[in-house]
C-alpha cells in the first residue's frame, strides 16, 4: 500500500511539473566585461544574455519577476498569443504599470496551441539591450517535429553590446532631438567574436559531430538591426519562422529582423573537413541614419579524435549591406506548412479593410533650445501621421475598470487623414501629430491591414511587431500600394504566419488576422528607436458574448503606477 502511494506521488508530481513552470527572475545589477570596457548592466540572474526559459504547449507559465534596481521593469513574452490574459503581456503601459524597485509581478499565462522558438526581453525604454533570453516552447509530449528529429537544439540569440549604458544614450538623444549613438558591436549568445578589438576570448564556439543534424533556433534580439546570418560552407534548411512551421527550404544565408525568429536544420559534413567555419552576421540597413557597421562571428568547430591545431578556416559571404532584392527573395520562399495537423487558417472574407503609413517624420523643437533632428526639429516617427503619447497609467486597467477618459482615444484612423505619394516626392510639412489613439474591434473581427512604408525622411523597412497575434502576410511588393490591382496577386492558400515582418524598404505589406483575443495590443516597430519616436499604436479587442471570450480579471499583484 505503501509503494502503491508512493508511486501516486509520483505521478501526481509529474503531471503538475509537466503543467506547470515555475521561473524566478531576479532583476539585478552585473559587472559585465566586453572588448576591454566593464559595465554594471541591469539583467535576469546576473546572466547576459538572460536564462533560457523552457516549456511545452499546453504548459501553465508563472514567472515570479522581483526589481532589485532602480530601474522601472516590465518583461514582454514576445510571439506567446497571451489569449485572454493579457495582463501578462508586459509592454509598459500599455498592459501594466511597471514593476518598481523592490517590487514582484507573477507573469501568469498557459501556452495554447504553440509551439517553437520565441523569447522574453525588457519592454520599457531601452532595458531589452541587456534583458532578454530564449523561451523555447516544445511540442507536447509524443508529438514529433514535421522534420527529421534533430541530434541537438543550439539557441543562438544575436543581440547588441553598447560600450555604454544604453540608458544614457537614449535619454540623451530624447533630450536632443537626434538619433542616438549606435552600438559598439553586435554579439551571439553575448559574444562579440574575433572581429572586434579585445574581444577573441569572447567567441562563441559550436562544437559539432559529422554526419549529424542540428536544430540552431536563431533569435534576433538586436535593439535597432536586421541582421544576415550564415555559416561558410554549410546550407541551412529553414523550418520554423517566429514559433510556425514552414514548409521546409534551403540557403546559405538569412536574414532576421529584430523581433524575429528562424529554426533551421544544419547538416554537418559526412566526414573531418579538416577546417573550422565562421559563422557571421552583419546588418541590412536600409535608412539614412548612422549605424553599427560591424561583424559578429563565431566559430563551427567539428569534434575530432586527434587534436588538430592551426586548421584552415573559412568565411561565408554576406549579402551587402543594403541588399533588398536578397531580402525580398527570401521573404518571398517562407510559406506556412499548411498541413492537416498544423493548418494555415487564413481569413478569407475580411470585416475591415485598414491602411496604415509607417514611416519618420519631425517635431518642432521647444522655443529657446536647439535640436540635432533635421533641419533643427527634433526627429520623430508615427502610423498614419499619429505619433503615439505613451499615458502615465496602462491603458488594460483603463479600459477595464471603465475609466479610460483622458487616458486615451477609441478613434485610431482607419488610412491616413492626407494622402500623398507615401513613396515619391516627399512632402514640404513633415512634421507629425501627436496622441494616444486606439483602433477598437469587436471581438472575432476579421482584419486585413495594409501597412505602407514612407519616403519622410528617406524610405525605409520598418520590422512591425505585433502583440496578442500572430498574422498572415498575405501580400507585399514596393511603391505605393493599389488597391485595385496588388490584391489579386495576394497568397490566400499558405502565406507564412509570424508575429513580426518588415515593412518594405519603399513598399508595402499587406496582413490579415482574426480578432479573436480580448483586451489592449500594443503594435510597434522592433526598432526601438523607431519605438521611442512614436511608432506604435495599439488596438482594443472587446469582450465576446460568451466566457470564454472576455478578458480575465486583473491579478490582485498586478503593478500600481
Amino acid at each position: 500500500m505503501v509503494g502503491f502511494v508512493r508511486i501516486l506521488v509520483a505521478i501526481t508530481l509529474l503531471v503538475s511539473v509537466q503543467h506547470n513552470t515555475h521561473f524566478c527572475a531576479q532583476i539585478q545589477l552585473q559587472n559585465v566585461t566586453r572588448l576591454c570596457h566593464t559595465r554594471s548592466m541591469v539583467t535576469v540572474n546576473g546572466k547576459f544574455p538572460g536564462p533560457r526559459i523552457v516549456a511545452r504547449e499546453g504548459d501553465r507559465l508563472l514567472i515570479k519577476v522581483t526589481n532589485h534596481v532602480s530601474n522601472n521593469i516590465t518583461i514582454h513574452w514576445h510571439g506567446i498569443r497571451q489569449l485572454r490574459s493579457g495582463w501578462a503581456d508586459g509592454p509598459a503601459y500599455v498592459t501594466q504599470c511597471p514593476i518598481q524597485t523592490g517590487q514582484s509581478y507573477v507573469y501568469n499565462y498557459t501556452v495554447i496551441r504553440q509551439r517553437g522558438t520565441l523569447f522574453w526581453h525588457a519592454h520599457i525604454s531601452w532595458l531589452r539591450a541587456s534583458l532578454y533570453g530564449p523561451l523555447i516552447i516544445l511540442p507536447k509530449l509524443n508529438v514529433p517535429y514535421p522534420f527529421t528529429k534533430p541530434y541537438k537544439e543550439v539557441p543562438i540569440i544575436f543581440g547588441e553590446w553598447f560600450n555604454t549604458d544604453p540608458e544614457a544614450i537614449i535619454a540623451q538623444a530624447t533630450q536632443t532631438g537626434g538619433g542616438p549613438n549606435v552600438s559598439d558591436a553586435y554579439t551571439f549568445n553575448g559574444l562579440p567574436g574575433p572581429l572586434y578589438n579585445c574581444s577573441a576570448k569572447d567567441t562563441l564556439k559550436l562544437k559539432v559531430k559529422q554526419a549529424k543534424t542540428y536544430l540552431l533556433r536563431l533569435i534576433n534580439a538586436a535593439l535597432n538591426d536586421e541582421l544576415f546570418f550564415s555559416i561558410a560552407n554549410h546550407t541551412l534548411t529553414v523550418v520554423e519562422a517566429d514559433a510556425i512551421y514552414t514548409k521546409p527550404f534551403d540557403t546559405e544565408t538569412l536574414i532576421l529582423a529584430p523581433g524575429q525568429t528562424t529554426n533551421v536544420l544544419l547538416k554537418t559534413k559526412l566526414k573531418f573537413p579538416g577546417a573550422s567555419f565562421v559563422m557571421s552576421a552583419r546588418p541590412y540597413v536600409t535608412g539614412q541614419g548612422t549605424f553599427d557597421n560591424s561583424t559578429v562571428a563565431g566559430i563551427l568547430e567539428y569534434e575530432s579524435s586527434i587534436p588538430m591545431k592551426n586548421l584552415p578556416l573559412f568565411k561565408p559571404a554576406l549579402p551587402p549591406l543594403n541588399d533588398t532584392s536578397f531580402v525580398t527573395q527570401f521573404s518571398n520562399r517562407l510559406r506556412s506548412l499548411a498541413s492537416a495537423q498544423f493548418p494555415a487558417n487564413v481569413p478569407q472574407k475580411i470585416d475591415r479593410h485598414l491602411f496604415f503609413t509607417v514611416g519618420l517624420g519631425t517635431s518642432p523643437c521647444e522655443k529657446n533650445k536647439t535640436c540635432q533632428g533635421p533641419n533643427g526639429t527634433r526627429f520623430a516617427a508615427s502610423i498614419n501621421n499619429v505619433s503615439f503619447v505613451q499615458p502615465s497609467v496602462a491603458l488594460l486597467q483603463s479600459h477595464y475598470s471603465g475609466q479610460s477618459e483622458g487616458v486615451y482615444s477609441p478613434y485610431f484612423p482607419i488610412t491616413p487623414l492626407h494622402w500623398f505619394n507615401y513613396t515619391g516626392t516627399p512632402p514640404n510639412n513633415t512634421f507629425v501629430s501627436n496622441g494616444t489613439k486606439l483602433m477598437v474591434l469587436p471581438f472575432n473581427t476579421s482584419v486585413e491591414l495594409v501597412l505602407q512604408d514612407t519616403s519622410i525622411l528617406g524610405v525605409e523597412s520598418h520590422p512591425l511587431h505585433l502583440h496578442g497575434f500572430n498574422f498572415f502576410v498575405v501580400g507585399q511588393g514596393f511603391g505605393n500600394y493599389d488597391p485595385n490591382k496588388d490584391p489579386k496577386n495576394f497568397n490566400l492558400v499558405d502565406p507564412i504566419e509570424r508575429n513580426t515582418v518588415g515593412v518594405p524598404s519603399g513598399g508595402w505589406v499587406a496582413i490579415r488576422f482574426l480578432a479573436d483575443n480580448p483586451g489592449v495590443w500594443f503594435m510597434h516597430c522592433h526598432l526601438e528607436v523607431h519605438t521611442n519616436w512614436g511608432l506604435k499604436m495599439a488596438w482594443l479587442v472587446l469582450d465576446g458574448k460568451l466566457p470564454n471570450q472576455k478578458l480575465l480579471p486583473p491579478p490582485v499583484d498586478l503593478p500600481k503606477c
